[in-house]
């Protein structure tokens, strides 16, 4: 499965961003710095091409708020991880972040069903932290349980070849990324530029 985080330091619409992903794929809604409605309608937005596309639309904060605000899921910080039992009673699909393996047991014991564990390549958003590399991203994935979704400079070369080196674990890698999503769809925007100028 691929998933989109939306960050608030790229400059593209995360709605522009959301129609990059294929069908089946999924959105963490962060942007926690916007004030509630604002934050709400861009969730509503986001809903409404998920409907569309087969999307699902998970956002970070408490298990309430998802619920209250129509979200498929919840993304739990660490610090968050009680409130996992919440999320199970309200069925909300429940997704944690890994960055190492007491993080990985915490995951584990909140029963998450998706856990992004990250950075497996060096990555723009978190300058300057150590990458995991594939090995030890293996080993945090395996302790974590749940579906492993491989964060931190992913492309999709890169999680192609994740995928070929994870087939002897037994782990199905799915992969997340911010800027690749970014770079795809300026991309695109440059193509219809181009396909505009008249001849």
């Amino acid at each position: 499965m691929l998933w989109l985080l939306s960050d608030e330091r790229i400059g593209a619409p995360l709605a522009r961003l959301a129609v990059e992903l294929p069908p089946g794929s999924g959105i963490i809604l962060r942007h926690d710095t916007l004030p509630d409605a604002e934050r709400w309608r861009l969730l509503r937005r986001l809903k409404h091409i998920a409907a569309g596309r087969r999307l699902v639309v998970i956002l970070a904060g408490t298990p309430a708020l998802a619920r209250r605000w129509g979200a498929d899921g919840v993304h739990l910080r660490q610090h968050q991880a009680a409130q996992a039992r919440a999320a199970r009673r309200a069925r909300l699909l429940l997704t944690m972040p890994v960055h190492d393996a007491a993080e990985a047991a915490a995951a584990r014991r909140a029963a998450a069903r998706a856990v992004f564990v990250s950075p497996l390549h060096p990555t723009r958003s978190h300058p300057g932290a150590a990458a995991l590399r594939t090995a030890a991203w293996l080993r945090l994935a395996r302790r974590a349980g749940g579906q492993a979704i491989a964060l931190g400079g992913m492309t999709p070369a890169r999680a192609r070849a994740l995928r070929l080196q994870s087939t002897s674990s037994q782990i199905q890698p799915g992969w997340a990324a911010i800027d690749a999503w970014a770079e795809k769809a300026a991309q695109r925007r440059r193509l219809q530029k181009r396909n505009c100028v008249p001849t």
